[in-house]
Order: structure tokens, then C-alpha cells, then sequence
């Protein structure tokens, strides 16, 4: 074993982010699902992540005990600082005072030295805001955003844990906003790419896509951004019932400005732009497709002759009240999505708005249509004794007077 290596045994290895983890000569000390809620691990966490300034007696307790009635919690403290030690020391650790004690104020022994993933990304994080060159200033954001792998102590719920977490969330946007920057200004497109699908990875859900999109977009890979951005908002759709972002929707369009093509004759172009089969029912397509089909139909009726409806379709329980959340709610949505595109006409189109809900637009017809359609999709949709339904909301497609005075004022020039 060399010098280096016995040095870095010699360090106390705390992961805070995602999980909770302690390691000692590369053997695990507390962290893990069946040791996550222990009284050890929420000494340590405390400790550990407050080492320079030190812990209050009063917050130590609370972090331990919270509310619980205890008769001497001064003693139980102690029980638990000494029970701490005896493991600490079992472990193979130096037998050194481990926690010391000064005016009622709790620290971590300065003889065990100590390396913390949190406190690593607060380091670097100003290390970089210092750093003039931006070559180095980029490498030390990315090395900040890499030491972020999840929320801070995912599994506490102690109000100081949560508060670092948001600290924490906070500084990873942050340090994810300046290598942007300067990844931007360096046409670092690959690394781009890279940087936004570690984000999304650790903080899912927190629109991290975009920053994958723009630099697919930058590159030139439509096809790519265009699946990155299908899937985006079918997960979305499922997980929060949201639909795409504005960000999201600015870059699908950035992307249609920027799509280069060559050179091609009509009917090569035009058999591009068909569908590649046949199909029957509505024409189900991604929002923004969506939004454009509806705006394009509003600019067709300022010729008239066309009468157009959007109807909403919504999933309700055995109440009536629309369907929110629940394990059979995903199943009723595809379902319900079945059953409308076999029941509307290959001329209108369909989109998953929602978690529970869809929208149709129906194109020259009736109102009188409408109503008979919706019986249409009940038949398909309702199942035996099934005690969901659908919900209905219709409004006719009006191209008002603000509409069309923009619309001409757009032709004007």
C-alpha cells in the first residue's frame, strides 16, 4: 500500500446528497434504507455538515427528539452522543474524543479529518465565482454541479435538513446558469448537451430538458431534440399532468426556424411531409402541433364556410368530479384516448392535454355532431359497470374582431 493511498483511508468520506452515507478505509459507517431514520445518523448528519461552526445543545436535541416527551432529554443526549462514540470507535476509527464538547456547544474532533460532498460543492462553487479564466471557471462549475447528485438528505425531514436542501437546490441551478453561460459563449455544444442530461438525472422533473434541447438544436440533431421533446412531455404529462414548458415550446419553434434542408424537388419534399401510413381515426398530435392546427383553422374561417368546435374531454369519478391523481387513472386515459381517435373523423385532430383529459378539434360539423360523436366515444369508452365517465365541454371556434384585426394587420406587411 502506498503513502497516498493510506493518507486517503485516513479520511472520513460523507455523502449528503441523494442518500446518506458515511465511509471509513473504504468501509460503510451509517447510510442505507434499513439505517436511514437511526438517532446515529441524525447526530452524525448534524455534526458532520455544521463542523466549523459547531451544534447547539438545544439544537442538538431537537434534531434527536423532536417533540417526544422525554424527562431528562439532557441525559438521553448524552446516551446517544456516547453510544455514537462506541460505534465510531468499533469501526476501526483513531481512539480520539469524536464529538467534543465546549460551552454546550457540539463539534466534530479536528483530528479526524473529513470530506463532504455538500461542503466540497460549496467550495469549488466559490473557488469558481473567483476565477477569472473562464476556461478554469467552467471546469470548476461543472465540477460543483457534479458533487450535486440528488436533494440534499432526501430522507430527513428535520426543518434544518430542509432548509439546506433548498439552499442546495438553489446553488445547483445557479452554478447549472453560469456554465451555461460560458458554454454558450465557448460554442460547447457536446458539453451543452452533456451538462443537461446530468441535471435532469439528479433534479428530475425541474425542466432540465430544455438545456439538452437547445444544444441538440445548436448541433444540428432535429430528430434527436424532436424525441427529447415527445418524450419530455409525455413524462410530464404522466408524472405532473402538465403540459410542455414555455421554454420547451420556444425551442420546438426555434427548431422549425433553423431546420436546413437540401435542395429537393416538390414531390420529393411533399412525399416528406405525408404520412408514412394511412391510418384511420383523429390525427393525434404533441400540443404545439396542436396550437398550430387551431390557430391555422381560426385564420382559414375569416374566409367562412367552415363551422369548427374544441371540445374537452374529461375523466370523472362515480361523482362527476374530474380525476386527478390515482392508480387507474393512466389506464383510463389511454383508454379514453382509444376510443376518441376511433371515434372522430380523419380530418380532426386530437391531444393528450392532460393527465384525464384530451382535446378535440372537430372540423365542419354540428352541434347537433358534437353530441352524437360524444355518444360515439362513450360506447368505446364505458365498460360493463364501470362507474367512471367523461365529461364534456364544447365551444365553437370563433375568430374574434382583436383576431382578425391582427391577423389583417400581419398580412398588411
Amino acid at each position: 500500500m502506498t503513502a497516498g493511498s493510506r493518507k486517503e483511508d485516513n479520511i472520513l468520506y460523507v455523502q449528503m446528497f441523494g442518500s446518506f452515507s458515511m465511509n471509513w478505509n473504504k468501509k460503510p459507517l451509517a447510510g442505507g434504507a434499513k439505517s436511514s431514520e437511526t438517532q446515529f445518523n441524525y447526530l452524525m448528519q448534524l455534526l458532520l455538515h455544521h463542523r466549523t461552526e459547531g451544534v447547539s445543545r438545544e439544537r442538538l436535541e431537537q434534531a434527536l427528539f423532536g417533540d417526544r416527551d422525554i424527562a431528562d432529554i439532557h441525559h438521553a443526549a448524552r446516551s446517544v452522543i456516547y453510544n455514537a462514540k462506541k460505534k465510531l470507535k468499533a469501526a476501526g476509527l483513531p481512539p480520539v474524543n469524536y464529538i467534543e464538547n465546549k460551552g454546550g456547544v457540539y463539534r466534530w474532533t479536528m483530528e479526524i479529518p473529513v470530506k463532504e460532498d455538500a461542503a466540497e460543492m460549496d467550495r469549488v462553487f466559490h473557488e469558481a465565482e473567483k476565477e477569472t479564466d473562464p476556461e478554469k471557471a467552467l471546469s470548476l462549475y461543472m465540477e460543483a454541479c457534479r458533487y450535486y447528485t440528488g436533494e440534499f438528505l432526501g430522507a430527513q425531514t428535520a426543518v434544518w435538513a430542509a432548509q439546506e436542501a433548498r439552499r442546495y437546490r438553489a446553488l445547483f441551478c445557479t452554478c447549472v446558469d453560469k456554465a451555461l453561460e460560458l458554454l454558450r459563449k465557448a460554442h460547447d455544444y457536446p458539453q451543452m448537451e452533456e451538462l443537461g442530461l446530468y441535471a435532469a438525472r439528479v433534479s428530475p422533473l425541474a425542466d432540465w430538458e430544455a438545456v439538452t434541447m437547445e444544444a441538440l438544436i445548436s448541433m444540428g440533431r432535429y430528430t434527436d431534440a424532436r424525441k427529447l421533446y415527445d418524450d419530455t412531455v409525455e413524462l410530464y404529462l404522466q408524472e405532473l399532468g402538465l403540459k410542455p414548458s414555455p421554454r420547451l415550446m420556444e425551442l420546438l419553434e426555434r427548431m422549425g426556424t433553423q431546420m436546413g434542408h437540401q435542395y429537393a424537388m416538390l414531390d420529393d419534399i411533399q412525399s416528406k411531409l405525408s404520412e408514412k401510413e394511412n391510418q384511420g381515426g383523429g390525427y393525434l398530435c404533441p400540443y404545439p402541433v396542436f396550437q398550430g392546427i387551431y390557430q391555422m383553422l381560426a385564420r382559414i374561417m375569416e374566409r367562412g364556410g367552415q363551422s369548427i368546435y374544441l371540445m374537452l374531454c374529461t375523466v370523472v369519478d362515480s361523482k362527476g368530479n374530474p380525476m386527478k391523481e390515482g392508480p387507474v387513472l393512466e389506464e383510463l386515459s389511454q383508454r379514453l384516448g382509444n376510443a376518441i381517435i376511433q371515434s372522430v373523423r380523419r380530418g380532426d385532430a386530437v391531444n393528450r392535454y392532460g393527465r384525464g383529459q384530451y382535446l378535440v378539434l372537430l372540423v365542419n360539423t354540428t352541434r347537433e355532431n358534437c353530441s352524437v360523436l360524444q355518444r360515439r366515444i362513450n360506447c368505446r369508452f364505458l365498460v360493463g359497470r364501470q362507474r367512471t365517465g367523461v365529461r364534456y365541454y364544447v365551444s365553437s371556434v370563433v375568430c374574434t374582431a382583436e383576431q382578425k384585426e391582427a391577423l389583417m394587420g400581419k398580412g398588411k406587411g
